[in-house]
């Protein structure tokens, strides 16, 4: 244990020595840079903060389905150029969207800097809206709806605990988006999101890798800057009410094993409490050693996994817990096991080496990710856009490190009350095979 806190506290002093210089341009664009000389290649996130939370019923989804449309087509490079491009030059690229932002992602040889410039200024300034592209994207989101959410069973029930725990903020509709809303949207829809969320002035740029912040500045000026911007989408003044009482709710499907989901209110990533949660949930979840894998896979045998999972968000939140109950077992068995769990927190402090270890994990989490320059690229990004500022991720590792006993338990009180939370349980179809 000693050892690995002394690994740990090198590596501190390791991630904080490599500076990040910063520019706005006059669009508003930030461009954050931080250069690694230590391999010829780049990693480029741009954050967009622009997610579900910015829609509205009738377009939900729009965030999602713009991640699909960057990728097909604008003026310079036109539909399927874009990869062609990037792969003859050695590079990949990807996407995600949440709630909160939709971030696409960069990797490739430093040779490729001022292509890769080129093709992200073509496809924010330049987008094609051809009809043709739009009806078949859409077709793609549609079905990718049919297949992650409407075909899986912890897609299902996700979308239904969300939509049950939020009644009043935009978190409560699905990432996707609902499907009446996906066969409906008009040009019209597509064109104000597009020119909101993808303003330059709603944009974080984050590079990594083999370059200096002299040649990224002269690139985004030449290729970035030039871009107008528009307004960004309107602030989320919405607060979620306090939930007053659990709610609960089931689902019956067609399925082989029984699923549970409980969802807690949380408090949004910049809250002082982040890192006392994150202790507190590597307690509990982190690996085969946490009490709830201890509890009901090991001891009580009840099920085949349990888990936790909990987004960045700009707004309070939901922490979900997952549990897979075996074949025959009441879910009820899982949901009763979590609580008693959840409540032995609550009443004790855990031990000494229980904190320690779960520190350990998280601190060693970190240090992984800044190590390379795509999860560098990617922390820093995180910082920036949810913290407010990347500096503050200079002060995880002391953060982390002064999480105490009380602290765990202060946060267990907090947060994982019965009135706190929604439960969402799936049940097949044919539930007599299910037993208390």
């Amino acid at each position: 244990m000693a050892l690995a806190v002394a690994m740990l506290c090198v590596c501190g002093v390791q991630a904080q020595e490599y500076p990040v210089a910063t520019k706005t341009l006059k669009n508003g664009m930030k461009i954050l840079v931080q250069s690694d000389h230590s391999i010829p290649n780049v990693a480029l996130y741009t954050f967009y903060k622009v997610g579900s939370r910015n829609e509205r019923p009738g377009t939900t989804g729009l965030s999602h389905f713009f991640e699909h449309m960057m990728f097909n087509g604008a003026k310079k490079y036109g539909p399927g150029e874009l990869d062609k491009a990037m792969e003859a030059n050695g590079g990949s690229n990807n996407a995600y969207t949440s709630r909160n932002v939709t971030v696409y992602q960069d990797w490739f040889p430093r040779s490729a800097l001022e292509l890769i410039f080129d093709i992200e200024a073509d496809r924010i300034r330049d987008l094609s809206f051809d009809p043709k592209k739009v009806a078949s994207e859409r077709e793609v989101v549609a079905s990718e709806r049919r297949s992650s959410v409407d075909g899986q069973n912890e897609g299902v029930l996700e979308e239904q605990l969300w939509a049950t725990a939020f009644i009043a903020h935009p978190y409560q509709w699905p990432v996707i988006g609902w499907m009446s809303d996906i066969e409906q949207w008009t040009m019209e829809d597509l064109k104000r999101h597009f020119a909101m969320g993808y303003s330059p002035s709603n944009a974080t740029m984050v590079v990594v890798g083999d370059v200096t912040p002299e040649e990224v500045f002269a690139l985004a000026e030449k290729e970035l800057e030039p871009i107008p911007s528009h307004a960004p989408p309107p602030p989320v003044t919405t607060t979620e009410p306090e939930q007053l009482g659990e709610r609960r709710l089931v689902v019956h499907k067609q399925a082989e094993l029984p699923l549970l989901m409980i969802g807690y209110h949380v408090p949004q990533t910049n809250n002082p409490d982040f890192y006392a949660l994150n202790v507190m949930r590597s307690i509990l979840f982190q690996g085969e050693s946490s009490r709830m894998y201890q509890r009901l896979v090991d001891k009580d045998q009840i099920a085949l996994d349990v888990e936790s999972d909990s987004d960045s968000a700009f707004d309070p939140t939901l922490l979900e817990l997952v549990a897979q109950p075996k074949e025959g077992v009441d879910p009820q068995r899982c949901e009763t096991a979590i609580y008693e769990e959840l409540e032995r927190v609550k009443n004790a402090p855990v031990s000494d080496q229980e904190l320690e270890k779960a520190k350990n994990f998280r601190l060693a989490e970190f240090y992984r990710q800044v190590r390379t320059i795509n999860g560098r690229a990617n922390t820093i990004g995180t910082y920036e856009v949810f913290f407010g500022d990347y500096h503050r991720l200079f002060e995880a590792a002391k953060n982390y490190s002064g999480v105490t006993k009380d602290d765990v338990q202060r946060v267990a009180k907090k947060y994982f009350g019965a009135n706190n939370r929604t439960v969402a349980t799936l049940l097949p179809e044919n539930e007599e095979k299910v037993k208390p």
